[in-house]
């Protein structure tokens, strides 16, 4: 083989690779989750769980199955709602739905990442780092690393946080 041949061949294997490589990062990219306005809510001294809140659209079906902070020994998505006038809650076994085009909106009284066993104090002005895990339709996994205001809720009970 010749050396123009051979300089050939290399520069359309590399050429092939890296077009290859091109759609790949950009498939990953365009079936990212994305997340808006993302908060945890502030807590007192010794609490040991704290709810973080958020909207989520995602443009291919996917689920949001875990999440994990340096904050906290280990993150939950959870579901609170009322069941016969009694507040109830749990992890959701196999994550939240997100369903291709859809906003789905974690907020209090219903859908939202929890953290659990804090290891300090979630402060009012303050941020934390927080790992969302997600799971496509073909169960690839991905992860999306935020840094979350923290803020204090206007009463108990209210459905927003302070300003």
């Amino acid at each position: 083989m010749t050396t123009l041949r051979l300089f050939k061949r290399t520069f359309l294997l590399n050429a092939a690779s890296a077009l290859a490589l091109a759609a790949l990062s950009h498939g990953a990219w365009a079936q990212a989750v994305q997340v808006q306005n993302p908060w945890a809510r502030a807590t007192v001294q010794a609490q040991k769980s704290a709810g973080v809140f958020m909207t989520l659209a995602s443009p291919a079906d996917a689920r949001l199955v875990g999440a994990s902070s340096p904050v906290a020994a280990f993150g939950e998505v959870h579901e609170m709602r009322m069941e016969n006038d009694v507040m109830k809650m749990h992890a959701l076994k196999g994550g939240l739905e997100l369903p291709a085009g859809k906003t789905v909106e974690l907020k209090p009284g219903s859908y939202h990442v929890m953290l659990m066993d804090l290891k300090t104090s979630l402060v009012k002005d303050t941020t934390i780092p927080l790992t969302l895990v997600f799971v496509d339709a073909k169960g690839v996994e991905s992860k999306t690393e935020l840094t979350v205001p923290v803020k204090a809720m206007a009463h108990m009970g209210a459905m927003a946080p302070m300003k």
